[in-house]
């Protein structure tokens, strides 16, 4: 069957669509009807189904004869360790956590903090959550105590599983102290903390609170799969919100199971046996899609990494582990290929990888280079695709599994069954095939992907329903060209993309303007060759603020490193006069992306006082940006 055939397809039937895909999931009470429109435009799916995540990501494939299978491999070249986890041994280790959570008094609906580098006690910690139904939510290892105590205090969670420490290639990220100073921050205690100790690091215990995670688990009863209501949230994902704080998405488990089931063989080509490796991290929405839950599911053996795209220990890493383990789908973000890219122009570390039928790439806009660079070295198709977090998996992509459909550099392809995306004009009118316009979904939005905020419906009302009524607002720009491919062009909020990760301006300024000496700030992403975007800070200080800038910008670079954390990347501000605002007092934020990234503007109507942007020139050029 055709991608156009499977399509249409949905379009005709959607309710029938999705229940013959939910014949791939084992249910304890299968679903009479797949779509609840009662509460419309807040939608859910399978509503009336009782199922468990765990089970069908585990145990099934224990009963189904493939316990012996490897579920996860770990590599790890930051340790110099490699450990393979099979089906069997994961149901055993999962289950006497999730038991050890139970006896400890976690019960189905307590959400539980998982703060872990990538290891496989991380996706042991999510899957022990979904077999009791307790809601996990992951906040990635590189996050400052700031930013884990925003998110404990939203999520209210009874426990907090961590690590002593995570490994970086040079040194060692000392977790518990971070974790220690969260809890501190936050109001919301938790009752308790597990502390997986690493032999890199072993932390200092609070007596009372923090339990080691081995002695968490000695002689406890195993717990079982304990099934839940189909629109039962899985797991909170945080994402970063324009005001700064962060949004919880929830992910209901029924549609999430259903959903990431069906694209592991219509999407990546990927079934049971297979070899799936996502070079991710467990923080962010691809390691809970396509590390943890998605290969699992389908009864995959998936990759673990911990290390880097260069450097652990050169830019063969990941050639290294493709051909190592066998890997048949192999996803990764742009940014990591230019890494290898920089590193290995002519592809002489590339060698022949038999078992790669595809690299998919998503996270921030592959940009021709290095997609030319990646087929030209690997000779396999290179798949663009996009999605989000709040979707869980792609809204658009050339679905390898179904038809693989001719790709056209610059586009993720073709929108995936649920999705019925449009490009809107600001009045919310579909524009003509080629014209640029804001991206929206029409509702309903398909399985798995957000029903609402973590107790926030009025801000996810706003933030994504009120601005296109009867469509979900991506928040991204671009159009559709006439053979119906999409083009993502720019983000339509202040959301940056620095190598695939999301990241708040609004939260960058926030922590900016808590400096003594800054009077007023602004953060742009400005184009990077690497990591896509960089951010970069305009300060103006305080009248009669006499201490030297460097001094200045020096210290709002580490409170930003303090308060969000490495990840943000932020290393670069410059102190100016003035902003350039418009007469109703707007930053105009575009036209100085566009002066520093070298790229024709125009002088803006709206402008106060067009001086301005010669002042703002003249700074960006000391920074070696503005370049004609």
């Amino acid at each position: 069957m055709s991608y156009a055939q499977v399509y249409s397809q949905w379009q005709q039937d959607p309710e029938g669509f999705w229940l013959s895909a939910a014949g791939g999931i084992d249910w304890v009470k299968k679903p009479t009807k797949a779509l609840s429109a009662d509460r419309a435009p807040l939608y859910e799916w399978f509503t009336d189904a009782t199922v468990n995540t765990c089970w069908n990501a585990v145990d099934r494939h224990v009963v189904a004869g493939r316990g012996k299978q490897p579920a996860i491999i770990h590599d790890s070249p930051v340790t110099g360790t490699k450990h393979v986890i099979t089906y069997a041994e994961l149901q055993d280790r999962v289950a006497r956590l999730a038991g050890a959570l139970k006896a400890k008094g976690v019960t189905k609906g307590d959400r539980v903090i998982i703060y872990m580098p990538m290891v496989p006690e991380a996706l042991e910690a999510m899957l022990a959550c979904g077999r009791i139904g307790a809601i996990h939510s992951v906040v990635f290892g590189g996050f400052a105590a700031h930013e884990l105590a925003v998110r404990i205090d939203d999520c209210t969670p009874k426990a907090i599983i961590a690590a002593s420490c995570g490994i970086e290639p040079s040194r060692v990220v000392h977790y518990k102290p971070l974790l220690d100073a969260a809890i501190e921050q936050a109001t919301h205690k938790p009752d308790f903390c597990v502390i997986f100790q690493r032999e890199q690091e072993v932390a200092k215990l609070v007596p009372g609170r923090d339990v080691a995670w081995h002695e968490f688990q000695y002689g406890v009863t195993p717990a079982d799969c304990e099934p839940v209501e189909g629109n039962h949230p899985a797991y909170i994902l945080y994402t970063s919100g324009t005001t700064g704080a962060p949004k919880g998405v929830v992910r209901p488990t029924a549609g999430h199971l259903v959903a990431l089931n069906w694209t592991m063989r219509a999407i990546y080509n990927c079934g049971a046996g297979d070899v799936f490796w996502a070079a991710s991290d467990v923080g962010w929405v691809v390691g809970h899609s396509y590390i943890c839950y998605a290969p699992l599911i389908a009864g995959c053996t998936t990759i673990v990494y911990e290390g880097k795209p260069v450097g652990t220990p050169d830019a063969a890493a990941f050639w290294r582990v493709i051909g190592e383990h066998k890997v048949r789908s192999f996803f990764t973000a742009p940014t990591a290929l230019r890494a290898i890219k920089r590193d290995d122009p002519e592809g002489k570390l590339v060698p022949k990888l038999p078992t790669l039928q595809a690299l998919f790439l998503a996270g921030e806009r592959a940009d021709p280079d290095t997609i030319q660079w990646a087929q030209r070295h690997l000779n396999v198709p290179v798949i663009d695709h996009w999605w989000q977090t709040e979707t869980g998996y792609a809204i658009a992509a050339n679905p390898f599994g179904i038809e693989h459909l001719p790709v056209k550099i610059g586009s993720p392809s073709v929108p995936m069954p649920g999705y019925d995306v449009q490009v809107l004009d600001e009045g919310g009118h579909p524009v003509s095939p080629g014209t640029l316009g804001a991206i929206a979904v029409k509702l309903p939005l398909p399985p798995g992907t957000l029903p609402t905020l973590w107790n926030a419906e009025d801000r996810f009302r706003k933030s994504y329903l009120d601005h296109f009524p009867g469509y979900y607002e991506t928040g991204d720009a671009g159009y559709i060209d006439a053979d119906g491919y999409l083009y993502i062009m720019a983000r339509t909020d202040d959301v940056i993309n620095v190598a695939g990760h999301r990241l708040s301006t609004g939260a960058m300024e926030e922590v900016l303007a808590s400096h003594k000496d800054v009077a007023e700030c602004a953060v742009i992403g400005v184009a990077d060759d690497l990591k896509g975007q960089s951010p970069l800070g305009f300060l103006c200080l305080n009248k009669g603020s006499n201490r030297p800038h460097d001094e200045v910008v020096k210290e709002c670079v580490q409170l930003v490193r303090d308060q969000i954390g490495p990840v943000a990347d932020f290393k670069r501000a410059v102190v100016v006069d003035r902003l350039p605002k418009t007469r109703s007092g707007k930053i105009l934020r575009g036209t100085m992306v566009k002066i520093a990234d070298g790229q024709p503007w125009k002088m803006p109507a709206t402008i106060d006082d067009p001086v301005i942007l010669d002042e703002i020139t003249t700074a960006l050029q000391s920074l070696g940006l503005a370049k004609a």
